[in-house]
């Protein structure tokens, strides 16, 4: 059954990414479309029954929904960097306009100064404006009119449709549109990860519950799970539920209420699950988690996947959100995702440096690893809920695009 996305921008980039979606199977595009994006956050929350996933035209929009906390499902944005970019370029120069003087708007300024050098353009008087939460069409209509003046620019380049719709009159703007290979292959990248999302839920989770002693309330908690209870013949207990139930009663992995009663009842508790694409993969996964946790400490839970991931919990870990986590939390959140507490430091400078997003290859290139085991390290912090896909990062080239993932260190 093919999945449902809604399509959230203004009225004429919903309409554009519903044609570019029609040549596209395996999805139903349906529009959401508002005339200013602070309504984005409205249409966002009265769609989320009738959706599976959201496509923001941009990343405005997106971050203005996700900050509201309105976005439930998998989404992500289009970006508007390399062939976008190049298109309005191309045009410009075709209309004999100085695209070295330029002002550029939300872009990150290594995206454009990527795209004008393999253009072979100059970029010494090229002023950039990269998107950060918060920022007003306000803000970015006094950005280009400080370029001009302080830099003489001669084109401004928006992303905004309000900020365009102010600055038309006072200047040459152009206003940026996603390019078709923008729109397709982010799209392509949202319906894998959200039909990537909805079979993991299916998974079968089996957990080992060892206690020092009989619990006669153990039954009653485990129906927060979602799950049944057994006992073993080696005294410990099974749980037999599925990934999805999982993911929702810890949080997606961050914490688990489970081993928190139990640890008030019992001196040593070791919870165990493990999650696969049959019961035997998962029964495999979770002795091995069993047998982790018990190595961690008195108490613990441990969450064990394929690719040797193991998620620990301890009790009372993951109270706050992990955006609030302050720099004293980077052990615990080492044993949780499997990383030494140094790798996770180095992480948490890129995160300060890429806000709006960051790629494998910006991972390898910061930690001086191959791309591979970028990928698994943020495969790793995605499981434990740190990351997040948010779009593709689009250069013009062939090839899959790099997906780019909000990171909370």
């Amino acid at each position: 059954m093919p999945v449902t996305i809604g399509v959230v921008g203004p009225e004429d980039l919903v309409h554009r990414a519903l044609a570019v979606g029609a040549e596209t199977s395996g999805a139903v595009l349906t529009g959401l479309a508002y005339r200013h994006e602070s309504e984005a956050v409205e249409v966002v929350a009265a769609a989320q029954a009738d959706v599976d996933a959201f496509l923001f035209t941009g990343v405005v929009p997106y971050t203005t929904a996700t900050a509201a906390g309105v976005v439930a499902h998998p989404a992500m944005y289009v970006s508007y960097d390399g062939a976008t970019l190049l298109r309005a370029l191309v045009e410009l120069l075709r209309l004999g306009h100085d695209v070295t003087r330029i002002s550029v708007d939300t872009l990150r300024r290594t995206e454009v100064m990527e795209t004008l050098t393999e253009a072979k353009l100059p970029t010494d008087h090229v002023q950039v404006l990269p998107y950060r939460a918060g920022l007003t069409s306000e803000d970015i209509a006094a950005f280009h009119r400080s370029a001009r003046e302080r830099h003489d620019t001669r084109v401004a380049i928006t992303c905004l449709g309000s900020a365009y719709h102010v600055l038309e009159h006072e200047m040459h703007t152009v206003r940026l549109a996603p390019s078709r290979f923008s729109i397709r292959s982010t799209l392509q990248a949202l319906i894998l990860t959200t039909v990537g999302q909805q079979v993991g839920d299916a998974q079968v989770a089996l957990g080992l519950i060892e206690l020092p002693g009989p619990d006669e309330t153990l039954a009653a908690d485990v129906v927060t799970l979602g799950g049944s209870l057994a006992p073993l013949p080696d005294g410990r207990h099974l749980v037999v539920t599925t990934r999805g139930l999982l993911e929702q009663a810890t949080e997606q992995f961050t914490r688990l209420p489970l081993l928190d009663r139990l640890t008030a009842r019992h001196p040593s508790v070791h919870i165990g699950f493990g999650v696969g694409r049959t019961a035997a993969e998962a029964e495999s996964l979770a002795r091995r988690a069993i047998g982790r946790a018990a190595s961690v400490g008195a108490s613990a839970g441990v969450v064990a996947m394929a690719d040797d991931v193991d998620i620990v919990i301890e009790p009372g870990g993951g109270d706050e959100p992990p955006a609030e986590r302050g720099a004293e939390s980077l052990p615990l959140l080492a044993r949780r995702v499997g990383l030494n507490a140094q790798t996770l430091s180095r992480l948490r400078e890129l995160v300060a440096d890429r806000p709006d997003g960051l790629t494998a290859h910006d991972v390898a290139e910061h930690l001086l690893v191959q791309q591979r085991t970028a990928r698994r390290v943020l495969k790793r912090l995605e499981r434990a809920g740190i990351a997040a896909p948010i779009g593709s990062q689009q250069q013009g080239r062939t090839g899959r695009p790099p997906t780019v993932y909000r990171v909370h260190l």
